[in-house]
């Protein structure tokens, strides 16, 4: 069992469950566990993520490797930069108090549970004194990767508005100037960051301003990042928010593939969707690393999660928010983003979040769900997981009107509460 990796990466509170101390002996222990070499490494806009780099990097060092540090970076251009390894610091979507560390392997790929599991194994080991390594800093990285994608995936935008949110993170001063490049006329937003205010009130984990931006800038959509640049979600033109699902199912519909890689987060109406255009649909579980890793064993290009990982695999090693907003665009083919979205039947879902004394499921409790699931008969289910970044357990009910969803949901949260505490 992995006592610090979670999801994605290791992830905490700055000064309690995420220390320098702590980020120094995981770029140590990374470092030894890849037999040393060049480490790539960015970072996201949080205060604490010039102290965390600098303890990354001594740690890297310690261990004989090479840290070339590329500052300011959205994750998947760390992905796409990776030398013998990639790190990135940043708590992706999560409040400012929050910072992690994200690896990734030589070739972009995040690191592997077992690799995970590896890495935590070397973290009591010593610094090696005789083979201490370098500290170097990048200066071209940022424009590497703007270059990249905006070959990759750009296409000309002209007369098109767009409120691109940045979340106050790793897009700031990245993604507003890609869309102005392709013609658009942009409005830049959430894109002064203080080190304080990332992911506050804005960006794709908080869509209501951008939601308000949109309408009284009178543009033809909105596009909204996290804090690290991984996540991407969209607002049409009145106001409504584009789902994950729902950007996924446009994209597959316009690249015209043959499989789709989704989470158990997905909505049923997007499985329906996809069936009744011969697509067929792998499920995983939640974490845009599990998509990853089923698109590689399929061979497959294109996945991602309702919260807004949006993978595309072609000219690409990760799933990349300015990638995904840009082929999103592409795919509006002269129709606005609500007559795109239109296509996917939506079922309800309703979510809760729970606090509980013991985040691990009991086998009465999964018994307990699953009966409830086959009662549904696939027309409405319940999903109960355990947070793989939050101290919570995470319940979703979902039915094909909101009333029927509500009432599951309530139902299996009273349920968790009374098994879990």
């Amino acid at each position: 069992m992995r006592r610090y990796f979670g999801t994605d990466g290791v992830r905490g509170i700055v000064g309690e469950g995420l220390t320098p101390e702590l980020v120094e002996r995981l770029g140590r222990a990374a470092t030894l566990w890849s037999d040393g070499g060049r480490v790539f490494v960015g970072r996201d806009t949080r205060a604490s993520g010039e102290e965390l780099t600098q303890a990354l990097a001594r740690g890297i060092a310690s261990a004989g490797g090479e840290a070339f540090l590329g500052g300011v970076l959205p994750t998947p251009a760390v992905a796409l930069l990776a030398l013998d390894l990639g790190a990135v610091v940043t708590a992706s979507h999560n409040p400012p108090e929050y910072n992690g560390v994200k690896f990734f392997g030589g070739d972009g790929q995040k690191l592997t549970d077992a690799a995970e599991e590896e890495i935590e194994a070397l973290l009591d080991e010593q610094p090696r004194e005789s083979e201490s390594g370098g500290i170097h800093t990048v200066q071209v990285a940022r424009d590497s990767y703007t270059e990249h994608v905006l070959e990759r995936f750009g296409s000309r935008l002209d007369g098109l508005k767009v409120v691109v949110d940045c979340a106050n993170g790793a897009y700031s001063g990245i993604a507003p100037q890609a869309f102005e490049r392709l013609g658009a006329e942009v409005v830049a937003f959430a894109d002064q960051p203080d080190g304080t205010n990332i992911n506050v009130g804005c960006g794709a984990t908080d869509l209501a301003a951008l939601q308000a931006e949109v309408v009284r800038s009178g543009a033809d959509l909105g596009i909204a990042f996290d804090g690290d640049g991984d996540r991407m979600l969209a607002v049409d033109a009145e106001g409504e928010a584009v789902d994950g699902d729902q950007i996924l199912s446009i994209l597959a519909l316009h690249l015209k593939v043959d499989v789709v890689v989704v989470t158990v987060m997905t909505n049923l109406g997007f499985h329906r969707l996809m069936a009744e255009h011969g697509i067929r649909v792998l499920t995983t579980d939640v974490g845009d690393r599990y998509v990853l890793e089923a698109l590689r064993r399929e061979g497959a290009v294109l996945g991602g999660e309702q919260s807004g990982h949006i993978i595309h695999l072609d000219g690409h090693v990760t799933g990349d928010g300015l990638a995904a907003a840009l082929l999103l665009c592409r795919a509006l083919d002269g129709r606005t983003l609500a007559e795109a979205a239109a296509v996917m039947p939506r079922f309800a879902q309703v979510k809760e979040n729970l606090q509980v004394r013991v985040r691990e499921l009991s086998a009465d409790l999964l018994a307990e769900v699953q009966r409830v699931n086959d009662g549904l008969n696939g027309g409405a289910r319940v999903l109960v997981r355990p947070s793989g970044t939050e101290p919570l357990v995470r319940v979703l009910a979902e039915a094909e009107n909101q009333q029927e969803a509500a009432t599951l949901c309530a139902r299996i949260s009273a349920l968790v509460r009374r098994e879990l505490g």
